[in-house]
């Protein structure tokens, strides 16, 4: 491959272009990049990852990357085609800029030779006044062009209509592409397919407030192995905050992906090349029992997202709940929330292992529990339990808080110490 839009139509990264050959041509030599990230929550989520990582081949490939966080466009809100956006303060819009210009930093090279940059579009529009932005922006806009928009339609359409505060949108987010492309020489913005409109629209103020030329370039929307949208919208976030999304929990997301599905995801959010992907690929259609393809997959987006101790951390726990490895290596933070999830009970230090098989559920009644013991049945963090009088002692709750108890091989609880 010659061209970086080859990698990225290959990773399944390329939904639109404004003009294809035009961009490769421009992409042949160095051009200047951005996309924008809009603070409505405390966290990016997985499909503003996509965007990160195409700002990340873009940059390895000599392009200069900007990141706009946008304080300004965060306080109106992108248009949904469903219902008005409920404000936020500029306090808080304030705090989550804070937050997602801090997150983004690991993604890209903000050192060397070719640094990204971080940019606000809050520093040039706050002292913008009304009448110089309708002077200088809207005129460039066409009314009858706005409202074809797909998502401003809808609303036009449904009973609700739209505030002219979410109809100017489009018009804030052009007019941050003007900016870039006057200070910094941008001419390339990226984003997903559904921005196409509020994307394009920045072009044309290009176009005729400069007399210049830009592009875009979109990336598909990621779905489900049910065709839904993944995304805060939907319902159903993978957020890239470990406080919101816990780095065990977002291995455990990758993991369970679909044996159809993992090979395209391998493909968007690793570095493995074709070979490896396509063995990968085959791994999960002739063997998918032992999901190889969807371990690599997990590990790998984890440790892009929460770095490699944290991968090994929840790569350790996965491996204690399905009975191997030792408890005791798994640090607390990724213990308890590897253990949030499973059925338990409070449990007073010095009860017996048959009280905390009862309390927990994995026995019917003492006696029960008795015979499970005497079978050979029974471990406490993975150690078997050998007399049916044996107590959980204060070394047996792992990091003071826990202790694992296991009923044959797939039953697992948790006795919570009570404090």
């Amino acid at each position: 491959m010659t061209n970086i839009l080859d990698e990225l139509q290959w990773r399944g990264l390329v939904a639109q272009t404004t003009d294809e050959a035009g961009l490769r041509e421009a992409l042949d030599g160095t051009l200047t990049v951005y996309c924008g990230f809009d603070p409505t929550a405390a966290s990016l989520h997985f499909g503003n990852l996509v965007q990160l990582i195409v700002l990340r081949h873009l940059q390895r490939a000599g392009h200069r990357v900007l990141v706009l966080v946008g304080g300004s466009t965060g306080l109106i809100g992108d248009p949904r085609p469903t219902s008005e956006r409920v404000l936020k303060t500029k306090e808080l819009t304030a705090e989550y800029v804070a937050r997602i210009q801090a997150q983004v930093r690991p993604f890209l090279d903000f050192e060397g030779d070719n640094p990204a940059v971080v940019v606000n579009n809050l520093d040039w529009t706050a002292p913008l006044s009304a009448l110089d932005f309708l002077r200088e922006v809207g005129k460039h806009f066409r009314v009858n062009q706005m409202i074809r928009k797909e998502a401003i339609a809808a609303r036009l359409e449904s009973q609700e209509g739209i505030s002219y505060t979410e109809f100017s949108y489009q018009l804030l987010q052009a007019m941050d592409y003007l900016h870039l492309y006057r200070e910094f020489g941008c001419t390339l913005q990226t984003g997903g397919q559904d921005q196409w409109g509020n994307l394009t629209a920045g072009v044309d103020l290009i176009h005729r407030a400069e007399g210049g030329s830009a592009h875009v370039l979109t990336t598909p929307l990621i779905t489900d192995e049910n065709g839904e949208k993944y995304g805060k919208s939907a319902g159903n976030a993978v957020w890239l905050a470990g406080d919101m999304t816990s780095p065990y929990a977002f291995y455990q997301y990758w993991i369970n992906v679909a044996d159809s599905e993992v090979a395209k995801l391998l493909r968007v959010f690793t570095d493995r090349d074709r070979d490896q992907i396509a063995a990968l690929e085959e791994s999960a259609q002739e063997r998918p029992h032992l999901r190889e393809a969807q371990r690599a997959l997990a590990a790998d987006i984890t440790t892009l997202v929460h770095g490699a101790g944290a991968t090994a951390q929840v790569e350790a726990a996965s491996q204690v709940l399905f009975g191997r490895g030792d408890p005791a290596t798994v640090d607390a933070p990724t213990l308890r929330d590897a253990t949030a999830e499973l059925p338990g009970a409070d449990v007073e230090d010095g009860s017996s292992v048959v009280e905390a098989l009862v309390a927990t559920g994995l026995a019917d009644s003492k006696g029960a529990a008795r015979r499970l013991i005497g079978d050979g049945g029974v471990s406490v963090n993975n150690v078997k339990v050998g007399d049916v009088d044996q107590v959980l002692g204060d070394a047996d709750f792992l990091h003071g808080s826990v202790a694992l108890l296991r009923r044959g091989r797939k039953h697992l609880a948790a006795a919570r110490k009570v404090l």
